[in-house]
């Protein structure tokens, strides 16, 4: 390329330069520019810019076409392919373009565009490490460290171990540099054994199985499986050795390990269910092939992890803590509660006591890595960021580059702890029912403090069979599968390797023999019996199996649970029915009862206390009723409102009804007085007309037989009817006592009214004694008493003639 003129005249001409770079100064003379200049012209990176910034290439299109593609993740990828690009444009335009260099170029810059994309992915999904970009050679060591410490998570420990460590991308580099797995396993001399049981040496025999039975190993040890899990487990690693771990250390340390499981009695995280997620995970690293992509620390870092994870668990959720504000949460302010009490306890107990410590010999970059590693890994058992967990190693799964070490352990490590439901049945069943009785006993204690139930923490209404059905759906089922992925992305490619290689790729652990008197022998097994030889050769990984293993046991103790909730729903239905049935027999009791009362109180008690009586009964029936849904409830009550407004309307109706039976006796008591009145008005009348006057009176006493007509004219019917009534008048005249009965008659009239006796006296009864007394004073006036009725006057009448009478016969 020719050298334009335009940037040569850039460069201003001195005789030299200087300027500083870390701290360094450097002097460029003019012949050092010159040679840069002309670097710069060589093609270097930089091209020329047109005014709006697009690089240009002053070379004809044909020329730019012929040049040779760069790779894709080469620095000027991106700037060449512009370039091009724009050429064929220009190509396309006049119609020149050939097929062959448009299919090709455009291939090129799809796969330019892949490569860029998958960069800023890869940044995107990195977001706890910012600073990987900077290298060594820019910024000093110094800064480096102060600005990983001071911006990231990391605190500088992880990008300084990727320089001062050798990383090894295959089993062939691994064995050249002198370190193949082989000496993981090497054995040490004069080392004392811990003492096995001989129960405990029978199962400890499929300590490498899927189904090693924890509880087999609790029983048979006497209460003490981590113990010696945890010491088994190290031995086969040979990490006693190459870490220089006291075996007196090592024993007080899961000693004090078991007491801290034992704080709290839970019936699930306990020292058995820390047993079983060490062993777990040692089976994920032997059959899965992981176990060669790890190193010595790391192996031991899990398996430290898995063992301490649950330590001093309260066998509550982090949920009550922070609900019932407990020193726990006020002290990790609510994140991660259990969690960080789990990896710190554990790691105070090291700290606390050099007796128990068993990392007392770790150098400090060793025990800065392992710390650092088992606190990301606990802290990952937070079930809270389980779906954030397992999305994270999706998005890695995706990448091209490496799976994130401390991410396939975390993820290894959760695996384990929520395995239970891919193991047999036997196993899977009895960890469930520890876990819900532990769910249960938080409930106990939420409903004594006035708290809403957890999830799962009713014992009365929690369906165990639906529970379990979910969780392995929902979180069993995707994560192992994720797990299953993940190892097989990690492995495969150090399985090809070995096979290219020629070499088997194995990490020999010849466990230590059990000698006789129950203790590890310290010589190198040769496989003689009682001995156990462990042989992780790459080639014998078999990723359809370990995932059949797993993925059997789930379908199983799935379908097991479907037919348990079926189980559950036939009686849960057939329990209801019968109290249902119960409960309507019982209603038709009490409400045959009710009416019993109810009649009875009808004929004894008042409408308002009958009112109340029913108020009392049907708030009584709403007391003994068995607890229904809201909806019934509000039915129920509103069905009695409505019958306790039907009886009030219906009291009402009857007040009613007396009422007006009332109003009515009191308009016949008004007539019959005002019929009573007529009749005084028309016997006075009559009574003025027939008042004789005194000569007439003589007359009369002495002729009664004359007197007749007169009586009998005084004696016509008041209505005014006017035709005389002889016979009336002559029983008047012989009998004259008929006022009497005319006013005791209407004394009885006026009792049946319900009418007082002393208000409701009838004139007449007045008169008669008033006549009576006249009669025994014969020797008066002559003048007969006034009466107010005919009656009255016609027993005047007689009394004159029976006087007559007398007179004539003496």
């Amino acid at each position: 390329m020719s050298e334009p003129s335009s940037k040569k005249q850039g460069f201003k001409k001195c005789r030299s330069a200087t300027f500083s770079i870390d701290g360094y100064s450097f002097t460029i003379g003019s012949k050092s520019q010159n040679a840069l200049w002309n670097a710069i012209t060589a093609g270097i990176g930089i091209k020329d810019k047109d005014k709006r910034g697009i690089l240009i290439d002053p070379r004809s299109p044909e020329e730019i076409l012929a040049d040779e593609l760069p790779t894709v993740d080469s620095p000027d990828a991106m700037e060449k392919t512009a370039i091009r690009l724009r050429c064929l444009v220009k190509q396309l335009e006049r119609g020149e373009a050939s097929v062959v260099d448009l299919k090709k170029n455009l291939e090129y810059a799809a796969s330019v565009l892949e490569s860029v994309y998958i960069e800023e992915t890869r940044r995107l999904v990195d977001t706890e490490d910012e600073l990987s970009d900077i290298q060594s050679d820019s910024v000093p060591s110094e800064v480096r460290d102060w600005l990983a410490a001071t911006f990231t998570r990391q605190m500088g420990l992880m990008l300084r171990r990727t320089e001062e460590k050798p990383r090894f991308r295959s089993i062939v580099h691994a064995v050249q540099a002198g370190i193949f797995v082989e000496r993981m396993y090497r054995r040490t001399s004069n080392m004392v054994g811990l003492s096995y049981p001989p129960s405990v040496i029978t199962v400890l025999k499929h300590v490498d199985t899927w189904t090693f039975d924890v509880f087999a190993l609790n029983e048979a040890s006497g209460d003490h499986a981590l113990k010696f899990i945890f010491y088994e487990l190290l031995t086969r690693y040979d990490l006693i050795n190459r870490f220089k771990i006291p075996i007196s250390a090592l024993v007080s340390f899961v000693e004090a390990l078991e007491v801290g499981y034992t704080k709290h009695k839970n019936p699930y995280h306990n020292l058995m269910h820390a047993a079983d997620v060490t062993q777990t995970v040692h089976f994920f690293m032997l059959k899965s092939g992981i176990v060669h992509w790890m190193t010595e620390l790391e192996i031991f870092a899990l398996i430290f992890a898995a063992a301490v994870h649950d330590y001093e668990h309260t066998g509550t959720t982090n949920n009550f803590h922070i609900q019932t504000r407990s020193d726990m949460a006020i002290f990790y302010n609510d994140r991660a509660v259990q969690e960080n009490h789990h990896v710190s306890a554990a790691y105070r107990l090291l700290q606390d006591d050099d007796e128990m410590n068993i990392l007392y010999n770790l150098s400090k970059d060793d025990w800065r890595e392992l710390r650092a590693l088992v606190v990301e890994m606990v802290l990952a058992t937070d079930m809270s960021c389980h779906f954030q967990q397992v999305k994270a190693m999706k998005n890695f799964l995706q990448q091209p580059e490496a799976i994130d070490k401390p991410k396939a352990l975390s993820l290894l490590l959760h695996t384990a702890d929520i395995s239970h439901p891919a193991k047999k049945w036997d196993l899977h069943h009895r960890w469930t029912t520890s876990l819900l009785e532990e769910f249960f006993r938080q409930g106990d204690k939420e409903s004594e403090l006035g708290l809403v139930f957890s999830p799962l923490c009713d014992r009365k209404s929690t369906m165990v069979a639906q529970s379990q059905i979910g969780f392995i759906d929902f979180i069993v089922e995707p994560t192992f599968t994720v797990l299953t992925d993940m190892t097989e992305k990690i492995v495969t490619p150090l399985i090809d390797e070995a096979s290219r290689s020629g070499l088997a790729g194995f990490r020999r652990s010849s466990l230590n023999s059990i000698s006789p008197d129950g203790k590890r022998s310290s010589v190198k097994s040769t496989g003689s019996e009682g001995s156990t030889s462990l042989n992780c050769s790459l080639l014998t990984v078999d990723f359809k199996s370990f995932k059949a293993t797993w993925n059997e046991e789930v379908q199983q103790n799935r379908e097991k649970w479907k037919t348990q909730a079926t189980k559950d729903l036939e009686e849960k239905a057939k329990k209801e029915a019968e109290e249902k049935s119960k409960q309507e027999e019982a209603e038709g009791k009490e409400g045959k009862k009710e009416e019993e009362e109810d009649k009875d109180a009808e004929s004894s008690e008042p409408t308002q206390d009958k009112d109340t009586t029913r108020a009392a009964k049907d708030a009584k029936d709403t007391k003994d009723t068995p607890e229904s849904t809201d909806k019934d409830k509000a039915v129920k009550e509103r069905d009695k409102e409505k019958e306790r407004d039907k009886e009030k309307d219906k009291a009402r109706e009857k007040e009613k009804e007396k009422e007006k039976e009332v109003e009515k006796e009191k308009e016949k008591d008004k007539e019959k007085e005002r019929a009573t009145e007529e009749d005084r008005e028309k016997g006075r009348a009559a009574e003025e007309e027939m008042k004789p006057e005194p000569a007439e009176a003589a007359r009369a006493m002495k002729d009664p037989v004359e007197q007749k007509p007169k009586e009998a004219e005084g004696n016509k019917d008041p209505g005014g009817s006017g035709g005389p009534k002889p016979e009336a008048d002559s029983r008047e005249a012989s009998n004259p006592k008929p006022p009497e009965s005319h006013s005791s008659t209407d004394s009885s009239q006026q009792a049946q009214n319900g009418e007082e006796q002393k208000e409701l006296e009838s004139p007449e009864s007045e008169d008669s004694e008033k006549k009576t007394s006249s009669s025994d004073d014969s020797d008066d006036d002559g003048q007969s008493n006034r009466g107010d009725s005919p009656g009255s006057l016609a027993a005047a009448s007689a009394s004159a003639a029976s006087a007559a009478s007398a007179d004539d016969a003496n």
